[in-house]
């Protein structure tokens, strides 16, 4: 088996950094060594941590008095993410740039158990207090200066940061249980290693009467074929770096098990590399029909690099397995209405479901394409040149809340029409081919968005690498105007992706619009650096028209007779990518804000889809906090606005939980776990209407600004309204340029310039000594 998925990722497929947006916390492993010496002690102590702690992968910065770059040649082969950086003194663990947590070790230590819990500390430096043989207090009423720490910088943050253990002041010093930094001093006569010891500390240990520790050690004094094979047999979850880290390049001559391979090849398949995965599974699967598992993954990274004919034949393979039937049935569904033939979709979703009736997404494939096939024969006869065409996702069934809202709001910007009179409908994921291009050339104008289509992992393609499935030669050949409209740049904190394939569409695309339009300034800026030098000024804002609702729509601009409720929202989609270490925080952080919110208004939940639930049922079973359920998801656009508008407050962690109710005049605080939604706030130049999910004092914050909006509604509405009228004046400007391009006449007649064009007024406006309206009413 060739080893070519063991090149290191490029630097253009790096992780997206945008910590200082969204307050994720960043986690290292610190280890200070003395000389080369202690070279064989950091290899067991990394061991160790590996086969203990399997699904645990953060970076390791090695300090060292100036060792050469070869000597940690041997080290380097035991982890993926370990930096070697020259340093004074152990006390340089205390000064780690980048980091916010540092967990110091040293090289006497072994891990030996699940150290998750020093992850989730989040105050002061903690360590493990110390006796003397003696039972006298050890230095610093008991913290020794050669054991394990976390520290967390922020608490460090005085202009001179501690030279040593000793100098840490003493409120930031947080006791552990002395699990955490066990001295094997303790276990002399030969005792054994109590069972409960996570990190078992060797310094200053004497070989003789203590052989049951340094047999511990001993477990991990391995060569690298035993570690790798060691780590490898585990059972259980591994982390993506460690497992890819460990298993490539696979020995010479070997063949690899093949749910390893399937398991590697899912690991590149998330990350947007599925040109690899192919070349893994493609080798492993030849000549072997009797593999549907890793036929099926085989076929879906096919899919992803639109090599389609091939992945309809690989998922064909994959449905002679009962057990995967319906998945590889619900795929080929996708397949085929993503190239266009609804009937062959309907089909294979019904193929799926003799398969297993009760498989949700084969149940989900054929209502949508019965739905297309029924649309197909009952369309409007509109000629062509009459409507516009929109190329956007267009959310069905119980799909996201937001997707079902923003197409509708897009479309008002331009017509009083919104329906299939006047709009050709093409969803994004369609592939564009001859036919299609055919159909988008007939129309008025080509409107795309609007939407975070800027993203690498929802519905892949290899065509554009984002969410438009059109190629680059047929995009060029498109001869109708085309606009890009309050599109956003949608890659998450820490999501690795790969950008070359995706920057030359969106060089293409830019070149080929006549509007470019995104939908926050951190778009913009991001996109822009995507761009060469003499296309960035063709990329302008355009807020997204769902924050401008209350213009668009006639029956949303009037005062709101409101409940007194509160809703809340929350996202799960790329959990670990919005969370981190912090979903156990974040959890108990909110179950006080809504105790405390719950004194002033009903706390309800408004789940945009229906993975959102998770947190009632979290909430419930961690903290025995029960909240009623919104399922926005089965509502009507008309229903989703009117509930959003009937509430007090909204708090929400979707950026359509945010961008919707406070379009329709009500205010709202940003859970802020992606940065679109610090984007937003920064926009509006309301950044603390935002606490991060990662905020130490979460609950606190949250409770404090929620209930000062309760407590001035009024004052807050208006604020809103202030908001909003920069934000439609933004708009109304650019729409007077598509107008041009579109030749349509413009919806709203001529708008008094005076009133709208004015830049928002400060918050100081609204006189808390005037007569406040009814506490229902805003």
């Amino acid at each position: 088996m060739t080893t070519h998925a063991s090149t290191p990722e490029a630097g253009s497929a790096s992780a997206d950094d945008r910590r200082a947006v969204t307050g994720k916390r960043r986690i290292a492993f610190a280890v200070y060594l003395a000389d080369a010496g202690e070279l064989p002690g950091l290899q067991a102590l990394l061991r160790s941590l590996a086969l203990s702690n399997p699904a645990l992968c953060e970076d390791v910065v090695v300090l060292h008095p100036g060792l050469p770059d070869a000597a940690f040649d041997a080290v380097h082969r035991l982890h993926p993410r370990l930096i070697a950086r020259p340093a004074a003194g152990r006390h340089d663990v205390f000064r780690l740039d980048g980091y916010d947590t540092v967990i110091a070790l040293t090289p006497a230590l072994v891990v030996l158990g699940r150290i998750d819990p020093l992850l989730r500390l989040r105050t002061g430096v903690a360590a493990v207090p110390r006796t003397a043989p003696d039972g006298v207090p050890g230095p610093r009423h008991g913290f020794a200066d050669d054991g394990l720490l976390v520290i967390q910088r922020q608490d460090l943050a005085h202009p001179v940061p501690p030279a040593a253990e000793r100098d840490i002041p003493e409120g930031l010093l947080v006791p552990l249980d002395s699990r955490y930094d066990f001295r094997a001093l303790r276990l002399g006569d030969d005792l054994a290693v109590p069972e409960e010891v996570v990190v078992l500390n060797f310094a200053d240990v004497p070989m003789p009467g203590t052989g049951p520790a340094h047999a511990a050690r001993a477990r991990h004094d391995l060569d690298d074929q035993a570690f790798r094979a060691a780590y490898l047999a585990l059972p259980g979850a591994k982390h993506p770096d460690l497992l890819l880290h460990l298993a490539l390049p696979f020995p010479d001559g070997s063949r690899p098990p093949i749910d390893l391979v399937r398991q590697l090849a899912e690991i590149h398949r998330g990350r947007g590399h599925h040109d690899v995965a192919v070349a893994l599974l493609g080798e492993a699967v030849a000549d072997r029909p009797d593999l549907p598992r890793c036929h099926e993954t085989l076929g879906v990274c096919l899919m992803a690099l639109s090599r389609y004919e091939e992945a309809e034949t690989h998922l064909l393979l994959a449905t002679a397995s009962p057990d995967f039937a319906p998945r590889a049935y619900g795929q080929l569904a996708r397949l085929a209405w993503l190239l266009g033939r609804s009937e062959d979709a309907r089909g294979y979703a019904l193929a799926g479901l003799e398969s297993d009736p009760t498989d949700a997404n084969c149940r989900a494939w054929y209502a949508r394409t019965s739905e297309m096939v029924a649309a197909d024969a009952t369309a409007p006869e509109t000629p062509a040149g009459e409507q516009l065409a929109h190329v956007a996702l267009f959310a069905d069934g119980d799909e996201n809340a937001g997707d079902k809202v923003l197409p509708e709001a897009v479309r008002s910007c331009f017509t009083a029409d919104t329906g299939p009179g006047r709009w050709h409908q093409q969803h994004a994921h369609l592939l564009v081919d001859e036919a299609g291009l055919e159909r988008l050339n007939a129309r008025r104008a080509v409107i795309v968005g609007g939407g975070g289509l800027f993203l690498p992992d929802t519905a892949p393609n290899g065509n554009s690498g984002w969410q438009w499935n059109i190629p680059d030669d047929v995009l060029a050949r498109i001869t109708a105007p085309l606009a890009v409209f309050a599109v956003g740049y949608n890659v998450f904190d820490g999501q690795r992706y790969r950008r070359e394939r995706f920057a030359a569409s969106l060089q293409a695309l830019v070149e080929r619009s006549a509007f470019f339009g995104l939908r926050n300034h951190g778009s913009v800026a991001r996109v822009r650096e995507l761009l060469p030098a003499s296309l960035r000024e063709k990329v302008r804002y355009q807020p997204c028209p769902t924050t401008v609702a209350r213009h668009l729509d006639a029956r949303l601009a009037g005062t709101a007779v409101r409940e007194d409720t509160v809703l809340v929202n929350c996202a799960y989609d790329r959990a670990g990518l919005r969370f981190g270490h912090d979903y156990g925080h974040f959890l108990a952080e909110m179950a006080a804000a809504i105790r405390a919110m719950s004194a002033a208004a009903e706390v309800r939940y408004a789940a945009h889809m229906p993975a959102d639930e998770r947190f009632v049922d979290d909430l419930r079973r961690e903290h025995g906090l029960a909240l009623p359920v919104e399922p926005l998801y089965l509502l009507s656009n008309d229903a989703i606005r009117d509930l959003y508008r009937r509430t007090r407050l909204v708090i929400g962690m979707r950026g359509h939980a945010g961008m919707i109710p406070f379009g329709c005049g009500t205010p709202v605080i940003s859970l802020v776990s992606h940065p679109k939604l610090a984007y937003f706030l920064a926009d509006i130049d309301r950044s603390d209407w935002g606490v991060s999910v990662h905020e130490r004092a979460l609950g606190a914050r949250l409770a404090e600004r929620a209930l000062a909006v309760l407590a001035d509604h009024p004052a807050a509405v208006a604020d809103v309204h202030d908001r909003q009228r920069m934000l439609w004046s933004v708009t109304r400007d650019n729409l007077a340029l598509l107008r041009e391009l579109t030749g349509l006449p413009d919806p709203f007649g001529d708008p008094d310039r005076g009133a709208d064009a004015v830049v928002p007024a400060p918050r100081s406006v609204a006189d808390r000594d005037r007569p406040t309206r009814p506490r229902n009413h805003a």
